[in-house]
Formats: structure tokens, C-alpha cells, sequence
């Protein structure tokens, strides 16, 4: 199977981010095929189409399924398993994200609070435990926030995108309206974390 050039780019083109990401290149690969292919594929054809071994593919498509980025299928009359991609791009973010929370996000939380719980020997771990504890409520913040994205649907997580600088524009407006009508004493709401 000769891939059109269009397809070929993008396909080249993800490989090479895969390493950026975190992946190998043939899993990029094989994944933006996926990704852009018309219907399920299976491991022939995908090792003729990008031109890799049977055994890369194998490999491959253990981990795309270990990220829960394909899925098999099974074909009337086939005996094969077929391979695809979810057709919606905001479900595949979205596992992408948990399963990158997974991954990354709830280790490095885990120790922060196993470290934080500790007592600390002396000034110097006192202030190493101060900036742990810095980093930790903002990973915490930011995942629970994460978190509540996640749980939107597609229109609304659209519409909360598309307010892009909008919001930061509205704090902006709300930062000076309070000096404005509190002269310079600060927001009630802003010092207890309210928007």
C-alpha cells in the first residue's frame, strides 16, 4: 500500500514528534496512520504501509493500546484483528491527558505528599519542604482543574477554549474596577481564591 503524499507527511511528520513526546518514531507513525485512516487496519497492512517489520508493529500496537489510543476490531468473515482510532479528537485528548496524569502527574504527587509528611531535620529541609509544598498545591490545582475540564462535553470545552485571552482580559477589567471602587484595598474575593 503506497500512501498518497499528503498522508505521507503527516504520517513522517509524527514520527518524528513521537520522540518528542515521549514515543518512539514507529509509534507515531503507526498511530497518525491510524489516526487518518478511512477504516480499521491490520498489522499486514500497516507494516506495508510504512514499510517497518511485522514485529515493530507488534510491538507498537501493545503500546497504543497501553495508552488506550486504538482499539481492536474484528471483521465479518476475518480472521485478523483490525486496528483503528477513536474518530473523536476531543476523546483522544482526553485520554491522552489522563493517561498522562497517570504516568507523570500522580508519582510526582505521591512523593510530595509522602516528602511533606516527613518532619524536617533542620532550617535547610524546612525550606526545601516550603517549596515542595509551593509545587505540590499547584500541581494539585491544576490537576483538579484538569479534572473538571475533562468532565465537559465537546461544545463546552469548544466554547471555554475559544474565551482564550478573553478571561485573562476579564481579570484584567475586575483588577481595575476593585482599585477603582475599593481605592486600594484589595478584593475580599480575590484574597480567598474566588474568581
Amino acid at each position: 500500500m503506497q500512501l498518497p503524499p499528503l498522508i505521507q507527511t503527516f504520517v513522517l511528520h509524527f514520527g518524528e514528534m513521537g520522540g518528542r513526546w515521549g514515543v518512539n518514531r514507529t509509534v507515531g507513525q503507526i498511530y497518525a496512520l491510524l489516526f487518518l485512516s478511512d477504516r480499521p487496519l491490520n498489522a499486514e497492512q500497516i507494516t506495508e504501509a510504512l514499510g517497518i517489520s511485522r514485529s515493530n508493529v507488534s510491538m507498537g500496537m501493545k503500546e497504543l493500546e497501553g495508552w488506550r489510543l486504538v482499539r481492536k476490531r474484528h471483521l465479518p468473515g476475518d480472521r485478523r484483528e483490525y486496528f483503528e482510532a477513536p474518530d473523536d479528537i476531543w476523546q483522544i485528548v482526553r485520554t491522552l491527558a489522563e493517561e498522562r496524569r497517570k504516568r507523570e502527574v500522580d508519582p510526582t504527587l505521591s512523593m510530595l505528599r509522602d516528602v511533606l509528611m516527613e518532619q524536617p531535620s533542620g532550617p535547610e529541609e524546612r525550606h526545601a519542604q516550603d517549596k515542595m509544598r509551593q509545587m505540590h498545591d499547584l500541581i494539585e490545582l491544576l490537576t483538579g482543574w484538569a479534572g473538571d475540564v475533562q468532565k465537559l462535553d465537546n461544545a463546552s470545552l469548544m466554547g471555554l477554549l475559544k474565551l482564550g485571552a478573553g478571561v485573562s482580559k476579564l481579570l484584567e477589567i475586575k483588577g481595575k474596577l476593585t482599585v477603582i471602587g475599593g481605592g486600594k484595598r484589595r478584593n475580599q474575593a480575590t484574597d480567598e481564591g474566588e474568581i
